[in-house]
């Protein structure tokens, strides 16, 4: 039962240790399509192998890292990267949590000087009724 998961994930020969390295790296970079929450390294889905499989024959091919890549975002799109560029497609990914920041602190600032009273409204002793003791 424990070996179940082992059975499930592929078995790659490497010609050398710089080749698996190389390929743990960049499988590590990876998102599986089917998992969505793995990389292509750590999942067994049957695409997910598929993958690894063409990763391993490009890096044979003499292929570098980011040709990789960038053969893998023009079939799959950005988002089998864990890491995706920084494009126009994806400025709104990139830049939302820091325009979330700056529109909760301008609108923090302006329900506080909503709530704090003005200068010209405080009341003055001499407006209040004397009161009789």
């Amino acid at each position: 039962m424990l070996s179940m998961p082992a059975i499930a994930i592929d078995v790659l020969d490497f010609q050398s240790p710089q080749e698996a390295e190389r390929f743990r790296a960049l499988a590590a970079e990876i998102r599986c399509l089917v998992c969505q929450n793995q990389s292509l390294a750590d999942s067994s889905a049957p695409l997910a192998q598929d993958l690894r499989a063409e990763v391993l024959e490009q890096m044979r091919a003499g292929r570098t890292d980011q040709e990789i890549r960038d053969y893998l975002v023009a079939r799959y799109s950005d988002f089998i990267l864990y890491r995706p560029t920084m494009s126009v497609t994806n400025l709104l990914l990139w830049f939302a949590p820091l325009l979330m920041v700056i529109s909760g602190l301008w609108l923090l600032i302006r329900k506080l000087r909503q709530a704090t009273p003005s200068e010209n409204s405080t009341v003055s002793g001499h407006d209040m009724p004397d009161s009789e003791d």
